[in-house]
């Protein structure tokens, strides 16, 4: 009970301290300790990591590469929601030729394109850069399986182990785990894995919702103002 007192009043007063004077930088250091937090809860708040990314452009002597990188990764976690790319542009070229961001960067391109095979070697390779923060692996995941969700009707066993790395008996307990809780349907002896429907995986939903959530009526009056 202390320690999620602790972590609310931190969340509160982090944000309160952007809210009200984001770029002084007297607020960097609670800035710093909250993102070590948000590592060690498996918590997230890009308002407060951007904030913290800005005032490094007014504070360079005290930026903290390693303070940057777990902001990073985090954003990467977050996909695919686009938090990399807007944490990257407060980051200046030079600090970006780091070793370690390179390789963030590409592996962000891998996540992008759905180079997910690539992604996962790269990822073995740098292990050491991204095993400081707890849940990476399962943040990923659920992001392939989101992307397979988009663009497959049913997809191959294989083409699921690639894309969230995982294989034998455990490849079965997460796929048993979503035919629980996501509707998944295992077809073809377990060689072929039925998701559910969507308006990208089923294109004629596209066109149902959007006849519902755009009525003729709302087109005729833009006509006007757009003329």
């Amino acid at each position: 009970m202390g320690r999620e007192q602790t972590q609310s009043q931190m969340s509160y007063t982090v944000e309160q301290l952007v809210a009200v004077n984001p770029y002084n930088p007297d607020i960097l250091p609670d800035l710093e300790n909250y993102v070590n937090e948000q590592v060690s809860s498996q918590t997230y708040s890009l308002d407060a990591n951007l904030c913290l990314l800005r005032l490094y452009q007014f504070e360079p002597e005290r930026m903290s590469t390693q303070i940057v990188a777990r902001i990073l990764i985090k954003a990467l976690m977050a996909m695919p929601a686009p938090d990399f790319s807007l944490c990257l542009f407060l980051i200046p070229e030079r600090v970006q030729m780091d070793e370690q961001f390179k390789t963030l960067i590409v592996l962000s391109h891998y996540l992008e394109t759905a180079k997910f095979r690539q992604f996962w070697d790269e990822a073995a390779k740098n292990h050491h850069i991204l095993e400081v923060v707890p849940g990476f692996e399962q943040a990923i995941q659920q992001y392939a399986v989101h992307v397979l969700s988009l663009t497959y009707q049913k997809v191959p066993r294989s083409v699921v182990a690639e894309a969230i790395n995982i294989e034998g008996v455990s490849l079965d307990k997460f796929i048993e785990q979503h035919v629980t809780n996501s509707g998944w349907i295992v077809e073809g002896k377990g060689e072929l894995v039925s998701l559910p429907k969507n308006e990208f995986n089923h294109p004629e939903l596209r066109r149902t919702n959007g006849a519902k959530s755009i009525p003729l009526d709302r087109i005729a009056r833009i006509f006007p103002v757009l003329g």
